[in-house]
């Protein structure tokens, strides 16, 4: 996930080469199922997701992706574009305006976060120091929180209650798991400016924890 600087053209192929095969089983066995209404809403989800994610990872920014982070990415896909469209056959989409603007809204914010800092990292006069501005100052990992909502935004779309684990597993892989990984990197990497920054800056909800 960090400290990778090298092309990693096949492990990206292979992601989209994932989502692309996930998009044709919606199109052949689950798209068919569902209401014209529920299936509307699932497209838009999953295209918007599609482009987003997409444009990032190959046009916005195209850092380098290790085949572990390419084979946990594409599972994570696997639950958003599939099993998201399956649960949305059974409940109602009485929760779809809030799912929407979460969606939205955890969108922008994961993508603007990363899009801010974009002109500090490419800036050879900032190289070893540590972007602390845009939307991080609100939180150090303000772009993981932008994950959790957007995805909690679409189970709730889905209008299946069972729909909400899969937001909840990501939040607890954040917490446990990628957010010590990532601040163990980036204490390493930036020492004494990253310490300063956490103790002051909470980490990953803004203004909360």
């Amino acid at each position: 996930m960090y400290g990778i600087h090298r092309k990693t053209t096949s492990a990206k192929i292979f992601i989209l080469v994932a989502q692309l095969i996930y998009i044709l089983i919606d199109f052949r066995f689950i798209f068919p199922n569902l209401s014209p209404s529920t299936t509307i809403s699932m497209i838009l989800l999953i295209l918007i997701t599609f482009a987003r994610l997409n444009c990032m990872m190959f046009i916005w920014l195209p850092r380098g992706i290790s085949w572990k982070e390419a084979i946990g990415n594409s599972t994570a896909f696997a639950l958003y574009y599939l099993l998201f469209p399956f649960l949305a056959q059974w409940g109602s989409v009485n929760l779809a305006v809030i799912g929407w603007i979460l969606f939205i809204a955890g969108s922008t914010i994961n993508s603007l976060s990363e899009l801010l800092r974009k002109p500090f990292k490419d800036d050879p006069n900032n190289k070893g120091k540590l972007y602390t501005g845009g939307l991080f100052k609100y939180a150090v990992h303000i772009n993981y929180f932008g994950d959790v909502l957007w995805v909690l935004g679409f189970a709730l779309v889905t209008g299946n209650l069972w729909s909400l684990l899969i937001p909840l597993f990501l939040l607890c892989m954040f917490v446990f798991s990628y957010i010590p990984n990532a601040d163990k990197y980036l204490e390493s990497h930036y020492g004494q400016a990253f310490i300063d920054y956490k103790k002051k800056t909470k980490s990953l909800i803004p203004f909360i924890w």
